[in-house]
This record gives structure tokens, C-alpha cells and sequence, in this order.
């Protein structure tokens, strides 16, 4: 007899729970009776999806469509605002590929899930960073962009001197942006994985990424126990809703948006336009303050952390998205 075959199931189990890649898993079903029976009791999952399906209803309109509409929200500043922006192209998502692949789990407790790419299509040079939790909708959103990086040779520091008033408007609008980019990066992966989560009840944790390292969203026990009651209670109206946009719909929001047009880290690199931008619903408002979750949001990055500590020194200016 394979002394593998004297193992009992649950430590079986936990070796599979190490494992954890999905693909992988999936093979290891094929490999006998009683690893067909035990794959599906893997709890800690690793998603990697090289190509995201995509739904047969049109794509949202793109991102210089919908900063025209929202920009009504934004008070005193449309006028600032008459010329268009180039299109930023989103991936079209669609949440039926992820359920598929993980209809043959039975106890999925912790899954990470790794898309092949960012969402938001920038300049040569710029970088956009995010971070969202979401529970039935966005809790939070952290994003912190730069138009370039380069080496310079002048100490630490972080300077808004020198900036022109048309220049403030071109950085103001490039900055709004950016923002939106995010928003709809993490309302696309959101949505993606809804079918998931409900499907999953004794799902824990969902943690979405992308190779490229762009965004972060994140859904804890709690936020995943209010989506699925938030869904429980919604008709088939609201769920169709989504469906078409391909996406889940953004709440009303307030931001916080600091920036230094040229930040020179210890590191002797220079980042022009650096931004942050901390994003909570208008309802709801999170009591957490915005040093905790900026600094909790990159704290994995030194670079990103030391530029996210000299912004949160910057002005803050306050402004307000309806929802869309």
C-alpha cells in the first residue's frame, strides 16, 4: 500500500489547503476516487484567470462619458472642466467564468483571486494604485497615482509651490480621473465575482488582485455577510441593472484628495503629480481617519508608504460624486 494512502482525509485536506491553486486542485481530481471526493473540501482557494469572460450586453460608455455626467456633482467646478479627455478603456467583465471554474468546491472559506491585468488604460509613465473594500457596495477606496518617476539628486521633500492656475485645473481634472478610473475598476470586480459570493456561503475572505499590481479589493466576513443579505432582499430588477451596466453601481461618495506636484522621496526619486485620494459613501461614513487607511493601504510598499506619509502632510481638498 502507498503510505500516502494510510494519510487520513483531513490531513489530505490541509496539503490540498496548501496547495491552494485552483488549476492545479482541479488536476489533482482527476488522480483518483478519493482525491475527487477531497479536492472539493479544499477552503483556501487561488484563483489565476488568464482571460476574463466577458457578457454579451454593451460595455459601459467610457470613462470621459461618465466624468462629463458626474461632473454636475461637483460644486463650482464644471466650468472648469468644458474640454473632454481621452477615453480610458475598461476590460468588459463578467462574473460567469469565476463561477464555473469554482462550482466544484463545496467549502470555499478563503479565496484569492488573480486577474491578468490592471483596468485603466494611462499615459507613458503614470502608475494609479488602489485599494477598495466592499461589503454590499464600496466601503472604502484608497488610490495613490503619479504622473512619472525619476531620479533626482535634491533631498526629501514635498512642494506645491510654483503651480500656475491653469495647471492646478489640468492636475485637478487628471486627478478626478484617475479616481474614477479606480472606481470603476473596483465596481467591475465587484460585480465579477457576485455570483461567487453568493453561491459560497461559508466564504470568509475574497481578496481580488491583477498581476500588474494596480488595485487591491478586499471583502472581509462582514462585508460579504451584508452583501449576500443585501442580495437576499433586492429584486431580479436591481440585479439586471447591473447586468447591463457590467458592473456594480457606485453610492454617492466623498473624497479627500491631496496632491504635491513634484514629491522628492529619500530615495532620491522624484514623483511628479502625486496623489492620494481617500473615498468613503456620503451615507455610512466610516469613522476610521484618513491616516490609518492610507498608511494600512500600502504599508507592504516603502516606496508607496513614504510617498502616502508626505501627501497625508499636503492641503486636503473635499469633494462629492453622485452616484453612478
Amino acid at each position: 500500500m502507498d503510505v500516502f494512502d494510510g494519510l487520513p482525509d483531513a490531513i489530505i485536506v490541509d496539503i490540498l489547503n496548501k496547495v491552494g491553486d485552483v488549476r492545479t486542485l482541479l488536476r489533482c481530481s482527476s488522480l483518483s476516487k478519493r482525491f475527487n471526493s477531497l479536492v472539493p473540501q479544499s477552503e483556501s482557494l487561488i484563483l489565476r484567470l488568464d482571460q476574463v469572460g466577458t457578457t454579451e450586453s454593451q460595455p459601459d460608455s467610457p470613462v470621459s462619458n461618465i466624468f462629463t455626467s458626474v461632473l454636475k456633482s461637483f460644486h463650482g467646478l464644471c466650468s472648469l472642466f468644458s474640454k473632454p479627455a481621452k477615453p480610458i478603456p475598461i476590460k468588459n467583465l463578467s462574473p460567469n467564468i469565476p463561477s464555473e471554474i469554482l462550482s466544484k468546491f463545496d467549502r470555499v472559506k478563503n479565496l484569492e483571486v488573480e486577474l491578468p491585468g490592471g483596468d485603466a488604460s494611462l499615459e507613458k509613465g503614470a502608475a494609479v494604485k488602489w485599494k477598495a473594500e466592499h461589503g454590499e457596495s464600496l466601503e472604502t477606496l484608497v488610490v495613490f497615482a503619479f504622473r512619472s518617476a525619476s531620479t533626482e539628486s535634491s533631498p526629501a521633500s514635498a512642494s506645491s509651490d510654483g503651480e500656475s492656475d491653469a495647471e492646478f485645473v489640468t492636475g485637478l481634472k487628471t486627478r478626478v480621473m484617475w479616481t474614477i478610473s479606480a472606481l470603476m475598476a473596483a465596481s467591475k470586480r465587484h460585480f465579477l465575482m457576485s455570483q461567487v459570493v453568493k453561491e459560497h456561503q461559508e466564504m470568509e475572505s475574497l481578496v481580488i488582485r491583477d498581476r500588474g499590481g494596480e488595485g487591491t479589493l478586499v471583502m472581509g466576513t462582514e462585508g460579504l455577510r451584508a452583501f449576500r443579505k443585501m442580495e437576499a432582499a433586492r429584486g431580479e430588477a436591481a440585479v439586471d441593472e447591473r447586468v447591463e451596466k457590467n458592473r456594480s453601481v457606485v453610492p454617492s461618495v466623498r473624497m479627500s484628495m491631496r496632491h504635491a506636484p513634484s514629491l522628492r522621496l529619500k530615495s532620491r526619486v522624484c514623483l511628479e503629480s502625486a496623489t492620494l485620494v481617500i473615498v468613503r459613501p456620503s451615507e455610512g461614513y466610516s469613522d476610521v481617519g484618513d491616516d490609518e487607511l492610507a498608511t494600512e493601504a500600502f504599508a507592504g510598499n516603502c516606496t508607496y508608504g513614504e510617498a502616502v506619509a508626505a501627501l497625508l502632510k499636503c492641503k486636503k481638498n473635499a469633494l462629492e460624486m453622485n452616484s453612478f
